[in-house]
């Protein structure tokens, strides 16, 4: 089996595990209304993968102003 091969698996392992700590923090139970922040915790969460048992707790704020638009 070739280095990239494994590589490969660790990574695919580290995000399943990832995904996992996510839906465990309930991220996924209502998408519906999902904002910036909440997908940004989401992703930082999948990819922090196991080191959220660890204690890591990543969190993301996201205060962007968007333009209205023009009338």
């Amino acid at each position: 089996m070739r280095a990239g091969s494994i590589g490969g698996l660790i990574l695919i392992i580290w995000l399943v595990l990832g995904g996992v700590a996510a839906y465990e923090r309930g991220y996924f139970s209502d998408t519906s209304n999902t904002s910036c922040a909440e997908f940004g915790t989401i992703a930082v969460t999948t990819i922090a993968g196991p080191l959220n048992w660890a204690g890591v707790n990543p969190k993301i704020t996201c205060d962007v102003d968007v333009p209205e638009p023009s009338k």
